[in-house]
């Protein structure tokens, strides 16, 4: 999940090269001549990411003659597409040869106040007067800006379906301090719900939430707490914050083929790592370092990664002391059972989880969501095979964050949370996604 130790935001303002016209302005959602919908969005500084809603994906670099060169996925590797744009006011596009203009919504930017805290926010709703569904965007665990980075807030509107952003308290432009408190970003969620509400007026049709990653935990907390009409996770957790680390790092030892007794004592060494992390490096250091000192030169040690413990690995104790002021980590809740809040709730969830996930992995997370709807629970589980955080595809690479680089979105995946966002159901195929859902005869005696 990347969960504690997040990279630091990337401003748009780096987003252009300072040879760039000043009249461009790339970013949006475009309808092609085709009919597809490419949504282009800001992406490392100089760069731009396109995604489609069918999950093609990749960056596009910006040449000398204006033109802008796309890779494919997250891998570098030229794809064969060029990407053209006209100035802001025609707002056109060419992508790969196939002509498109911008696609309007009707957009209302806000500021709205949680637990004494400004947030900034934002609406978009497909052009017209009708009613539509309305999905709030939850934050993971990221510092960076959604209403800069997120795309799902364009991507879901030219599907017909309402979005609105904000950015995280202590992140962007909103105000108050970062934090991992679940508790409070379950309230920011609701006052952001409230503010969606207020400003759709007449047009609001059904509304609910999306979070990814850390929104798994979030979500939950905020449906269970002000009534809402659906709930999506993605690669999300039905586990507590340290059980996440601890099968993360069981993971990695399971890709790598080390053996039992390897992983037994990678987990000794992650758990003694995780105390010093939940105890913001007051505690355990001595015994964590012996164990790093003893274990250092086995042959499995290199592969010991899990969500959070690679960050403290490499670090002595003062080193340990900073980032832990540095990254709030005396706001995460390491302890919290999402369980009990899973189990009370009476919203129709939708959780949709990789099946190799190595920040957070999903098997005993599926066994658990599986439970619940095998006891009468209105939820629907997806799994994806060969996908990872992110819900993205991916290959083996010889570099790069742990032997990977991420080459789509698993298709399906977004078809998926516009049809649940839609009725609260889900078909029968989102590519080769594995569901299970609530039998229907026992959905309709609970309604």
């Amino acid at each position: 999940m990347r969960f504690i130790f997040a990279a630091a935001a990337i401003f748009f303002a780096a987003l252009l090269p300072a040879a760039a016209s000043a009249k461009q302005c790339p970013v949006g959602s475009y309808r092609l001549s085709n009919g597809t919908a490419v949504d282009i969005a800001p992406s490392d500084p100089g760069t731009l990411r396109w995604r489609t809603f069918t999950g093609e994906t990749g960056q596009l670099h910006r040449q000398k003659d204006g033109t802008w060169k796309s890779t494919y996925g997250w891998t570098g590797r030229p794809d064969g597409k060029t990407v053209s744009f006209s100035d802001c006011a025609r707002g056109e596009i060419t992508f790969a040869n196939e002509p498109g203009t911008r696609i309007p919504f009707d957009v209302t930017n806000t500021t709205f106040t949680s637990g004494g805290v400004k947030l900034a926010g934002r609406l978009v709703l497909p052009k017209g007067n009708g009613k539509v569904p309305i999905v709030v965007l939850v934050h993971g665990s990221e510092h960076d800006s959604a209403l800069t980075f997120y795309a799902l807030q364009r991507m879901f509107p030219a599907q017909g379906i309402g979005a609105f952003m904000y950015d995280k308290r202590g992140t962007g432009i909103s105000g108050g301090t970062y934090t991992q408190d679940f508790s409070v970003l379950a309230n920011d969620a609701i006052a952001a719900m409230k503010t969606a509400k207020r400003l759709a007026g007449p047009r609001l049709g059904r509304i609910g939430y999306q979070g990814g990653s850390e929104g798994g935990w979030v979500v939950p907390i905020a449906a269970n707490r002000a009534q809402v009409d659906f709930a999506i996770v993605s690669f999300g957790l039905a586990v507590s914050v340290l059980q996440e680390d601890q099968e993360s790092v069981a993971l990695d030892m399971y890709f790598h083929h080390h053996s039992a007794a390897d992983t037994a004592k990678a987990l000794q060494l992650a758990r003694a790592g995780e105390y010093v992390v939940e105890t913001q490096g007051q505690h355990g250091y001595a015994a964590f370092d012996a164990l790093r000192k003893k274990y250092r030169s086995e042959p499995w040690y290199k592969d010991v990664h899990g969500d959070f413990l690679f960050v403290v690995l490499p670090l002595d104790r003062v080193q340990i002391l900073a980032a832990a002021k540095q990254y709030g980590v005396n706001t995460t809740p390491f302890h919290y059972d999402p369980m009990p809040t899973l189990e009370a709730s009476r919203t129709p969830q939708l959780w949709i989880l990789g099946a190799d996930d190595l920040d957070a992995p999903s098997a005993v997370t599926a066994k658990r969501i599986t439970s619940l709807i095998e006891r009468g629970k209105r939820y629907t589980l997806a799994v994806y095979p060969g996908a990872e955080h992110g819900m993205t595809e991916y290959e083996a690479s010889a570099t790069g964050d742990r032997g990977r680089v991420s080459t789509r979105y698993a298709p399906g995946y977004f078809q998926m949370m516009a049809d649940f966002i839609r009725t609260g159901r889900i078909g029968a195929h989102y590519g080769n996604a594995k569901l299970t859902k609530l039998a229907r005869a026992t959905h309709d005696l609970r309604n």
